[in-house]
């Protein structure tokens, strides 16, 4: 059965408030399950503590313990018992504690969830959402802080996203929970406690859509999830060098949305990707790949890629080296424009 259709608030509930991305996705979950009560919320620590990051802050005390599950510390476990209850109509939504957290639970993600509906020949709906606290930047001990959204985008079955900011947090996770599809929902944690405006009356793009953050005409830079600050930065610092630049915020991974990436290029002549991924073999070489095909008469520069390098995330006192940052940025806007 496939999930209440997605609603604006009520006219008591609307308006503009300034709130962090953190409280934008705890008030998308309390959306989500006040609509569906198929809607569960399961993982370490979801309950009484509210989650690490407090996400799940309030809910198991307004929903009860059998719709805000605590489960044992066992990624596999909590996967396994979630596509269970998909099967029986239940709509889970997994909390992966951190990001390095999600390897125990990949083999049910990759041999079970991503594949049953094809097995079943479209039979069986698997409506999961994995959230994942990505990224680094927090000064976390080996294992919290990760990257591993490629690993995930590669694989047919599962929808990979990323929110940037407050809106697209409470509106896409909803979106998200809504699908009847395997979701992997991946949310920067280094970013979750900064605050931007959240309309509630406003009306969300859709799920998988990449969308277009600052308009420019010198270069195209396109990221995604805790980028897309950098980003953005990026732009205002090069706006005081007159240098215009356009941002484009992808906001899916799988599939992946380049029409606005395109038709950027197509004006801009150049692109910077950014992500906190390895390169190799990753997003971001499927996207530059994918420009060269789409736009080669149009490049005026080779895309350039701004990303983590290809190691494993580092200790907490070496990340910002490893990490895009803004000068990084400028460097490869500086180097597109050169030639």
């Amino acid at each position: 059965m496939a999930a209440p259709a997605l609603e604006r608030p009520t006219s008591a509930e609307s308006g503009t408030r300034t709130v962090t991305i953190a409280k934008a996705l705890n008030m998308g979950l309390r959306a989500a399950m006040e609509r569906d009560p198929k809607v569960l919320v399961m993982g370490e620590d979801v309950g009484k503590l509210g989650g690490v990051f407090r996400i799940t802050d309030g809910l198991q005390k307004d929903f009860g313990e059998h719709r805000v599950l605590d489960t044992p510390l066992a990624e596999s476990g909590i996967i396994g018992t979630a596509i269970g209850l998909a099967i029986r109509g239940y709509r889970p939504v997994c909390e992966i504690q951190f990001d390095g957290f999600i390897f125990p639970g990949f083999d049910q993600i990759v041999s079970q969830l991503a594949k049953l509906h094809f097995r079943s020949q479209g039979k069986v709906k698997v409506p999961i959402v994995v959230r994942v606290p990505f990224g680094g930047g927090i000064g976390a001990v080996e294992h919290h802080s990760e990257s591993p959204e490629s690993l995930f985008a590669h694989v047919a079955g599962l929808k990979v996203v990323s929110c940037s900011n407050p809106a697209d947090a409470y509106w896409m996770l909803q979106q998200a929970i809504d699908s009847d599809d395997p979701v992997l929902f991946f949310e920067p944690k280094r970013r979750y406690y900064e605050k931007a405006e959240l309309d509630l009356s406003a009306a969300p793009p859709p799920l998988l859509t990449s969308q277009v953050r600052r308009t420019g005409s010198k270069v195209t830079v396109a990221g995604y999830g805790p980028v897309m600050r950098t980003c953005l930065d990026a732009a205002t610092a090069a706006e005081e060098e007159g240098l215009d630049l356009e941002v484009v915020d992808l906001r899916t991974l799988s599939p992946l949305d380049l029409a606005p990436v395109f038709e950027s290029v197509r004006r801009t002549g150049r692109l910077v990707l950014v992500s906190e991924a390895p390169s190799e073999s990753s997003v971001t070489s499927e996207i530059a790949t994918r420009v060269q095909q789409e736009c080669f008469y149009s490049l005026e520069a080779p895309v350039l890629r701004v990303t983590g390098f290809d190691a494993p995330y580092p200790p907490s006192k070496l990340e910002e080296g490893f990490l895009p940052d803004l000068d990084r940025v400028l460097d490869a806007v500086d180097r597109s424009l050169a030639y």
